[in-house]
């Protein structure tokens, strides 16, 4: 698809403009400081989406603002006693350093892990991703299971890979979808709500009033896990949605 870029300046804030070929504009502000970005048909010229930007000004404001207020954790050292989340709840770290099999397991309130003696945190933090991403795997595997009757379609495949700006992508042509793997870290109902999204994008590729239609019929409580995503405590370089 054929795309154009520029930059603005609309009362301060820089704004991103991609030409490409649709039919409406779309706006929408990016974590964590809520850089604005807007897309546009190919014919639409700066001082058209100058003008669209400005009639949006107080919801962007508002945006940067909600952005700047969330809860953000620091970046994890991979040590006892630090705090890290597992669906939605926080547990405490503890690092076995010993030979043999390595693993993670929940206990209590504990997240445990076992490495190899004198394992660096860039190591056991490898560890403790390839368990979430695989928990995640399952519970996307039996998520989309749950819904393809429901929405009526098919996913051809349901993958996990980390994404910098989005939480979910569909490829509506291949039936394919991809959830971003830290929401192995989220509660449930917001992993639940992100794969039904991604579904219904199968049935409308926009996020137009038919594909709200959508959510509402299929999930009535959307907004509520969408808000609630918005609003958990952040990763080191998690994202709005």
């Amino acid at each position: 698809m054929r795309t154009e870029t520029s930059e603005i300046v609309v009362s301060g804030i820089p704004v991103q403009i991609v030409r490409k070929k649709i039919k409406n504009l779309h706006l929408a502000t990016y974590p964590p400081e809520g850089r604005v970005r807007i897309a546009v048909p190919l014919h639409v010229d700066d001082e058209a989406a100058r003008l669209a930007v400005t009639s949006k000004l107080g919801w962007i404001r508002k945006q940067q603002q909600i952005f700047s207020e969330q809860l953000r954790q620091s970046e994890r050292e991979m040590v006892n006693g630090e705090s890290h989340y597992v669906r939605g709840r926080r547990y405490r770290l503890k690092v076995i350093e010993e030979p043999g099999r390595q693993r993670v397991r929940l206990s209590g309130h504990t997240l445990e892990i076992k490495v190899r003696p004198g394992s660096t945190a860039e190591h056991r933090r490898a560890v403790l991703d390839r368990w979430n991403r695989e928990r995640l795997q399952v519970d996307v595997d039996r998520l989309v299971a749950k819904w393809e009757p429901l929405v009526g379609a098919r996913v051809n495949e349901a993958r996990i890979k980390r994404m910098r700006t989005r939480w979910g992508t569909c490829n509506p042509q291949a039936a394919r979808i991809w959830i971003n793997a830290e929401l192995a870290k989220k509660p449930d109902e917001c992993l639940e709500y992100i794969v039904v999204h991604e579904m219904v994008h199968l049935l409308e590729r926009r996020h137009s009033d038919v594909f709200k239609a959508h959510m509402d019929r299929l999930l009535p409580l959307w907004r509520n896990h969408r808000d609630t995503l918005n609003s958990v405590p952040l990763g080191h370089e998690d994202w709005n949605y």
